[in-house]
């Protein structure tokens, strides 16, 4: 496999480059990885589609909740696997049986979109869970520089055996992602031309 495939600095966040071991990860899910892995020697710019349900599950929520997402798994929780950005949305890379068992999870919790109608419903949109029988298209692995990119990869793959959460980490994600964004709702919810009243004075 040719070095040219390695990220720059493979402990980046943001890298948008496969290393060689990670182009073999994902080239395993797919029932021809040899055949996977000589398109991509010959065509680095070229995505694939690969099924899911054996060597990954991926979670697809829109992309500013899946960013909201990633920075909690980041900033409070253990990390996250690769991430991928695809057409207005943010593909998490999970643990095979993740998409049958995440929906549920939400469910139980009250945080889906079908939830209590005591305020949390709708406070997580709605989350594409890819698992068995379901493919994606997985970005190239030379990725496209620059966060306009349509395709690219957010968290690249670098080892052939990455961590991927499991249902219980991005149920934890998800619900973290809704609180903040509730707060952020609220915090930009005031009417400027609204009458302040002090009443502060009054019994």
């Amino acid at each position: 496999m040719s070095s040219r495939w390695d990220a720059p600095d493979p402990d980046r966040r943001d890298a948008c480059g496969v290393t060689a071991d990670g182009a073999a990860w994902l080239a395993s899910a797919g029932p021809f990885p040899r055949s996977t892995l000589a398109l991509w020697e010959e065509r680095p710019h070229a995505p694939v589609v690969l099924p899911c349900g054996s060597v990954f599950d991926v979670v697809s929520a829109p992309a500013m909740f899946g960013r909201m997402m990633l920075d909690r798994l980041w900033d409070e929780g253990p990390g996250s696997g690769p991430v991928a950005a695809f057409r207005g949305r943010m593909l998490l890379f999970a643990a095979p049986g993740t998409a049958q068992r995440l929906p549920s999870l939400l469910e139980w919790e009250e945080w889906s979109a079908d939830g209590r109608r005591d305020g949390r419903t709708a406070t997580v949109p709605p989350l594409l869970c890819h698992g068995n029988g379901d493919a994606i298209t997985v970005p190239a692995p030379l990725g496209v520089e620059g966060t306009g990119a349509a395709t690219r990869w957010v968290t690249a793959p670098d080892t052939r055996h990455p961590w991927l959460p499991g249902p219980e980490i991005l149920l934890w994600a998800a619900v973290r992602a809704a609180r903040a964004a509730v707060r952020i709702s609220i915090s930009h919810a005031s009417d400027p031309d609204a009458k302040v009243y002090d009443v502060s004075r009054r019994r």
